[in-house]
Protein backbone atom coordinates (compact mmCIF):
# COMPACT_ATOMS: atom_id res chain seq x y z
CA UNK A 1 0.00 0.00 0.00
CA UNK A 2 1.36 3.39 -0.97
CA UNK A 3 1.41 6.29 1.47
CA UNK A 4 0.65 9.71 -0.02
CA UNK A 5 1.22 13.09 1.59
CA UNK A 6 -1.15 15.99 1.00
CA UNK A 7 0.98 18.93 -0.14
CA UNK A 8 0.46 22.62 -0.78
CA UNK A 9 -2.80 23.41 -2.61
CA UNK A 10 -4.10 19.88 -1.81
CA UNK A 11 -1.75 18.18 -4.30
CA UNK A 12 -0.68 14.57 -3.99
CA UNK A 13 2.00 12.62 -5.84
CA UNK A 14 1.08 9.15 -7.06
CA UNK A 15 4.03 6.76 -6.61
CA UNK A 16 5.97 5.86 -9.76
CA UNK A 17 5.12 2.14 -9.60
CA UNK A 18 1.39 2.95 -9.61
CA UNK A 19 1.81 5.49 -12.42
CA UNK A 20 3.57 2.82 -14.50
CA UNK A 21 1.00 0.16 -13.61
CA UNK A 22 -1.89 2.36 -14.76
CA UNK A 23 -0.03 4.13 -17.59
CA UNK A 24 -0.52 7.54 -15.98
CA UNK A 25 1.34 10.53 -17.32
CA UNK A 26 1.46 14.21 -16.47
CA UNK A 27 -1.78 15.87 -17.60
CA UNK A 28 -3.91 12.72 -17.37
CA UNK A 29 -7.28 13.00 -15.64
CA UNK A 30 -8.40 11.04 -12.60
CA UNK A 31 -11.93 10.86 -11.26
CA UNK A 32 -12.24 11.13 -7.47
CA UNK A 33 -15.09 9.23 -5.83
CA UNK A 34 -16.08 9.17 -2.17
CA UNK A 35 -16.50 5.58 -1.01
CA UNK A 36 -17.35 3.97 2.30
CA UNK A 37 -13.63 3.32 2.90
CA UNK A 38 -12.19 6.63 1.67
CA UNK A 39 -11.38 8.26 -1.66
CA UNK A 40 -11.11 6.20 -4.83
CA UNK A 41 -9.12 7.67 -7.75
CA UNK A 42 -9.90 6.24 -11.20
CA UNK A 43 -8.16 7.12 -14.48
CA UNK A 44 -10.57 8.53 -17.07
CA UNK A 45 -10.37 9.55 -20.70
CA UNK A 46 -11.49 13.04 -21.58
CA UNK A 47 -12.25 13.89 -25.20
CA UNK A 48 -13.16 17.33 -26.49
CA UNK A 49 -16.75 17.54 -27.77
CA UNK A 50 -15.90 18.62 -31.33
CA UNK A 51 -13.53 15.67 -31.65
CA UNK A 52 -16.19 13.31 -30.31
CA UNK A 53 -18.79 14.49 -32.81
CA UNK A 54 -16.29 14.23 -35.64
CA UNK A 55 -15.49 10.63 -34.65
CA UNK A 56 -19.19 9.75 -34.38
CA UNK A 57 -19.93 11.19 -37.82
CA UNK A 58 -17.02 9.24 -39.30
CA UNK A 59 -18.21 6.01 -37.65
CA UNK A 60 -21.81 6.48 -38.76
CA UNK A 61 -20.91 7.34 -42.37
CA UNK A 62 -20.90 3.77 -43.70
CA UNK A 63 -23.97 2.70 -41.69
CA UNK A 64 -26.87 1.68 -43.93
CA UNK A 65 -30.34 0.38 -43.24
CA UNK A 66 -30.28 -3.17 -44.62
CA UNK A 67 -34.03 -3.47 -44.19
CA UNK A 68 -35.49 -0.25 -45.66
CA UNK A 69 -38.87 -1.97 -46.24
CA UNK A 70 -40.19 -1.16 -42.76
CA UNK A 71 -43.52 0.19 -41.58
CA UNK A 72 -41.78 1.87 -38.63
CA UNK A 73 -41.31 5.62 -38.46
CA UNK A 74 -37.76 6.92 -37.98
CA UNK A 75 -38.58 7.58 -34.31
CA UNK A 76 -39.89 4.03 -33.83
CA UNK A 77 -36.72 2.69 -35.47
CA UNK A 78 -34.59 4.74 -33.06
CA UNK A 79 -36.60 3.42 -30.10
CA UNK A 80 -36.14 -0.12 -31.36
CA UNK A 81 -32.39 0.41 -31.68
CA UNK A 82 -32.29 1.88 -28.15
CA UNK A 83 -34.00 -1.25 -26.84
CA UNK A 84 -31.48 -3.46 -28.66
CA UNK A 85 -28.63 -1.46 -27.10
CA UNK A 86 -30.16 -1.77 -23.60
CA UNK A 87 -30.54 -5.52 -24.06
CA UNK A 88 -26.96 -5.88 -25.28
CA UNK A 89 -25.73 -3.93 -22.23
CA UNK A 90 -27.79 -6.08 -19.85
CA UNK A 91 -26.48 -9.25 -21.50
CA UNK A 92 -22.91 -7.96 -21.29
CA UNK A 93 -23.32 -6.98 -17.63
CA UNK A 94 -24.66 -10.45 -16.81
CA UNK A 95 -21.51 -12.05 -18.30
CA UNK A 96 -19.06 -9.87 -16.36
CA UNK A 97 -17.27 -11.51 -13.45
Amino acid sequence: MALLKLKQKAQVTIPADLRRQFNLEEGDYLEAEATENGILLKPVSVVERPQTWQEKRAAMGPVQDLNPESDLTPREKEEQIAEWVKKARRDHAARRP
